[in-house]
């Protein structure tokens, strides 16, 4: 395995995956206790909960601004970062909503329903910049990955991303101008991704101490100021989860968190975004039929959890793996071509 100052950081750390199998088994946990019993108070369900869900999407966005780099550091062009996230997202996505759409065609829940122009809209994957409802509310997420997407694009095409540190306080000053200013216009919000950037800074701070960029005594003053401005914009319960997610880093990036890299998370993280993709909605789906058929509300909660395991795997393997690698080649092929025209 490479470790930090392995000639910038290059590799694949397997515990960002097994952190992303805990997340995405997280989530869906928490969707299938307590969100479901939240919109379906008259249905039958576990007697349990899950609390705190967006903690675990919080982790999400940490590993996006660790994980970012590994596209950056080879980045010549900006279409390329545009072409290589396409590639990642978008197959899958689109298959995720024809999937979603299918089930509750055939499952008949008015309350998971949306008109058909916001559907449309959702083949954009820009629904939230225009307040539409997303074909599945686990989507929510998307638009606050594209917006990081944006700005670090932006950060890249300025020159910045190889000292980003400069960023950083002007990027959580605007944190705390959204914090006092109720009247901040919502697409600046959304695009510079304010509600959220502390945790994005997370990954990017600690990325740069794994790939040996920068030492841990260099990144506390802004750690510091990450965990500050939490502390003081948001909740004490999101303040704990911030400390939490650094710790996990923190013994992730000192080789200190090799032992939750077994199979089973590795698989789930492996299929972590196909999984989040199809998730909700088709499992709300398989629930409420298991208790039209008389089934134990557990039976119902094991069977949409194994169902979504399928499916995630299914669309992973079948659509967002061969659909995104043949959108890159016939990106590169395309790159390749225009580079000998020029010369």
């Amino acid at each position: 395995m490479i470790r930090r100052g392995d000639s910038f950081g290059r590799g694949r750390l397997t515990e960002l995956d097994a952190l992303r199998g805990i997340g995405a088994l997280l989530v869906m946990n928490f969707h299938y206790s307590t969100r479901f019993e939240e919109m379906f108070p008259g249905a039958a369900h576990v007697p349990f909960h899950v609390v705190g869900g967006n903690y675990r999407v919080l982790l999400f966005f940490a590993i996006s601004g660790f994980a970012i780099f590994f596209t950056l550091k080879h980045l010549r062009y900006g279409m390329d970062f545009v072409a290589n996230r396409f590639a990642r997202l978008f197959p899958a996505y689109w298959g995720a909503i024809l999937i979603t759409l299918t089930v509750e065609h055939f499952g008949h829940i008015p309350a998971l329903d949306i008109p058909p122009f916001a559907i449309l809209v959702n083949f954009t994957m820009l629904q939230s910049f225009f307040y539409l409802p997303c074909v599945d509310g686990a989507y929510w997420t998307l638009a606050i990955e594209l917006g990081f997407y944006a700005c670090m694009l932006a950060l890249w095409r300025a020159g910045v991303v190889e000292h980003i540190e400069s960023a950083i306080p002007g990027w959580l000053a605007l944190r705390w101008l959204l914090f006092f200013w109720h009247g901040m216009p919502g697409p600046v919000v959304d695009l510079l991704v304010l509600e959220w950037v502390p945790f994005f800074m997370i990954g990017i701070l600690t990325y740069r101490i794994w790939s040996g960029q920068r030492r841990w005594r260099d990144q506390f003053p802004y750690l510091g100021l990450v965990l500050l401005t939490i502390g003081g914009t948001d909740t004490p319960d999101i303040l704990l989860a911030a400390i939490i997610i650094l710790g996990c880093f923190a013994l992730m990036i000192e080789g200190r968190l090799r032992w939750i890299c077994i199979r089973p998370l590795i698989w789930v993280g492996s299929i972590s975004y196909s999984l989040y993709l199809v998730h909700q909605h088709v499992g709300f789906i398989v629930m409420l039929t298991g208790n039209r058929f008389g089934l134990p509300p557990l039976a119902s909660y094991m069977l949409a959890i194994g169902t979504a395991l399928a499916l995630g795997t299914i669309l992973n393997r079948l659509v967002e793996r061969p659909a995104g690698q043949w959108l890159q080649d016939k990106w590169n092929q395309y790159r390749a071509v225009d580079a000998r025209a020029v010369a």
